[in-house]
């Protein structure tokens, strides 16, 4: 599968060819893939036409370059800003953490540098995250006078727990690859070399399980599914069963397994 687009404008994301079931998002705003407005509703709607088209591919997420992974919000765009389109920035970025949750299939990112602020929290939203020994996370909203979204702040929490974001929030302090993979923010620190590599190995073996049975596990790791009334909990449960049962991947799986 191919991302087109109509568009003259130099693209911010730019989306690989599929391959062995994988596209690569590349985050492309030199200096350093900043969220610019305009780079977060290209890559929203890239996430979310991949959703919709047939066959959705696994995505691999990672920034141009090597100094860079992603150096969170744009602040220079943002300096002119007023009240309301901030609000409207902050609504943006919402929009694009809620695609990258419901992106139903594999989703995998290679930190490749700095990641700062938003791309921490757009990480966090990933299935699997793998950086470079190089790499480093730091949320420095604090320092600028700025705030971190709060659907970013509460997965912050629930994935790291409240004394890692606590730490990584209220200090506004850098940490290195290996002090983030103990925090959890990492699952693997990996040489620069071997990243991208690494992350789409990763993908392509996801890809491979079946379909229906990943997107009903990854809805139900959502956070706020343990919050839902227990009639909620079996209607979904049920609905997922009978999906499931009738997919033509899940279906031959389990007579592999049995075989």
């Amino acid at each position: 599968m191919s991302i087109a687009s109509h568009n003259t404008a130099p693209s911010a994301v730019h989306a690989s060819d599929e391959v062995d079931g994988v596209v690569v998002l590349t985050l492309n705003h030199p200096p350093a893939n900043a969220l610019s407005n305009s780079l977060v509703s290209e890559l929203t709607t890239t996430l979310e036409t991949l959703a919709d088209g047939p066959g959705t591919p696994a995505v691999v997420l990672t920034g141009a370059g090597e100094r860079f992974f992603c150096a969170g919000g744009d602040i220079k765009e943002a300096i002119g800003f007023g009240a309301d389109s901030m609000v409207e920035r902050m609504a943006s970025f919402h929009a694009l953490l809620c695609a990258l949750e419901d992106f139903a299939r594999p989703l995998v990112c290679a930190v490749n540098g700095w990641c700062v602020g938003g791309g921490i929290e757009m990480a966090l939203f990933a299935d699997k995250v793998y950086a470079s020994a190089e790499a480093r996370f730091v949320f420095p909203e604090i320092n600028h006078g700025m705030l971190p979204a709060v659907k970013g702040i509460t997965r912050v929490r629930g994935v790291l727990g409240d004394r890692a974001a606590r730490r990584l929030l209220l200090n506004g302090e850098p940490v290195d690859a290996f002090d983030a993979e103990r925090m959890g923010i990492v699952d693997q620190v990996v040489e620069q070399g071997d990243l991208l590599a690494t992350a789409m190995a990763d993908a392509r073996a996801a890809a491979a399980k079946p379909p229906a049975v990943f997107a009903a596990l990854k809805r139900a790791l959502h956070s706020g599914t343990s919050r839902w009334p227990v009639e909620e909990q079996l209607r979904v449960t049920v609905a997922d069963a009978r999906t499931v049962f009738n997919d033509p991947a899940a279906r031959a799986a389990r007579e592999g397994y049995r075989g």
